[in-house]
């Protein structure tokens, strides 16, 4: 028998409606923010990644799926969204459309990492990203768009931290700051931060080691180091999240993974799927479009697995209705019935009533066993009796109560 590689999963049947509830989701919040969808390719050419995400993260550095391709050319699996829409957005020239360009996506996205709970190899995230608008209002209808899609399919339980970890100008002041820390402190830290520390001395404070953690405890903060303009920028993000009524919680820990953030980054954390508490985050990232080829054009956006979502919903014990549900079970008693069957249960279909019928010339007991297992709502028996007199019943099988109606009826019935 071939097995499933590891860190990867069949989504069953049984399954199938729930991503297909959250994904519904996901669309209707991204509509009502009038975000359009954005399709990118599987893979790409490997630099995307190297430019957008960081030659200094775990990403690239520990995580990426990478091959030569027939021509020589070297091929990374998407490892994340954001990279890869910025690459479109330069080269079908996006940026010459009406500003601020929203786009969303929902992709699968790779990654060679210890396979956990709610963490594959093959994972699947839906994204936001905004293009063009530089102001604290974007960053905080980000914010507010996550939080709603979340709220829509029953996760209330979240806390949303907070944090800003400055501009260019600002960051390079701290990072100097941080570094003289961290060369005090180095004996401590695990050996990827001792390299880290000289080439972007901020994702040490993203490092989950034990010992680098206590290190980071103490560190100088960022927030003590914003220039004017950025921390304006993040108090006015604060007031717009208050306006709307959303609790808060400023984290100076939050750097986030990806090395393209600037200014507001954020989490909505949970503590219903362990240590590994995060659920969507995001952020600004004013200079990625620039750094991979494109004008100096600002974005702002997050990401969140579906995974991890789903995870989670479980853990909370969120109900997801199953919107594929089977309507009707006609459950045909002989030849002539059989045939009326199949004919009724096309015509019930192109009036969209979700219908199914025996294949198998089953007995009534074994068809009524069989609509049980598929989970059909109600159940009509059609025997020669019912041809005969054009009536049948209706059984709702919830609770067995029985309707009488006319066989010419039931389109009209459902």
């Amino acid at each position: 028998m071939i097995n499933i590689p590891k860190g990867t999963k069949d989504v069953l049947p049984k399954e199938s409606y729930k991503w297909q509830y959250i994904e519904k989701k996901a669309r209707e919040t991204a509509k009502k923010y009038s975000v359009k969808e954005i399709r990118t390719p599987t893979f790409e050419h490997t630099e995307v990644f190297l430019r957008g995400v960081g030659d200094t993260t775990d990403i690239v550095n520990k995580e990426m799926y990478t091959f030569l391709d027939k021509g020589e050319r070297s091929i990374t699996l998407k490892p994340e969204g954001t990279s890869a829409v910025v690459r479109a957005l330069i080269e079908d020239g996006l940026f010459n459309e009406a500003l601020p360009l929203k786009l969303y996506y929902i992709t699968p996205c790779f990654r060679y990492e210890r396979p956990q709970a709610g963490r594959l190899r093959e994972f699947h995230q839906f994204g936001v990203e905004v293009f063009g608008a530089a102001g604290a209002d974007v960053d905080a209808e980000v914010i507010l768009l996550a939080k709603e899609f979340l709220e829509s399919v029953g996760i209330t339980e979240l806390e949303l931290n907070l944090n800003s970890i400055g501009c260019k100008t600002c960051r390079a002041e701290y990072n100097e700051v941080l570094k003289a820390y961290l060369r005090e402190n180095q004996e401590k830290l695990c050996p990827l931060c001792r390299e880290r520390m000289e080439k972007n001395p901020l994702r040490v404070l993203d490092c989950k080691d034990e010992d680098c953690r206590l290190v980071v405890k103490n560190a100088p903060r960022i927030l003590d180091y914003l220039c004017a303009e950025c921390k304006e920028h993040f108090e006015k993000v604060q007031k717009l999240l208050r306006s709307c009524g959303v609790q808060y919680k400023i984290n100076p820990d939050i750097v986030r993974g990806l090395d393209y953030y600037t200014r507001t980054v954020f989490e909505f954390v949970s503590t219903a799927i362990g240590a590994q508490g995060t659920v969507c985050g995001g952020g600004r990232y004013d200079g990625l479009v620039e750094s991979m080829g494109g004008p100096a054009l600002c974005g702002v956006g997050f990401g969140l697995g579906l995974e991890r979502l789903l995870l989670l919903t479980e853990k909370l014990g969120v109900n997801i209705p199953d919107e594929n549900a089977l309507q009707l079970y006609i459950a045909p008693m002989g030849e002539s019935a059989y045939e009326k069957a199949f004919s009724l249960a096309e015509e019930l279909r192109k009036a969209g009533v979700s219908v199914e019928t025996d294949h198998f010339g089953r007995s009534l007991k074994a068809q009524m066993k069989y609509a049980d297992k598929l989970g059909a709502q109600n159940v009509v028996v059609l025997g020669e009796n019912e041809l005969a007199s054009g009536e049948v019943f209706v059984k709702r099988m919830s609770d067995g109560q029985q309707v009488k109606t006319a066989l010419n009826n039931l389109k009209e019935y459902f």
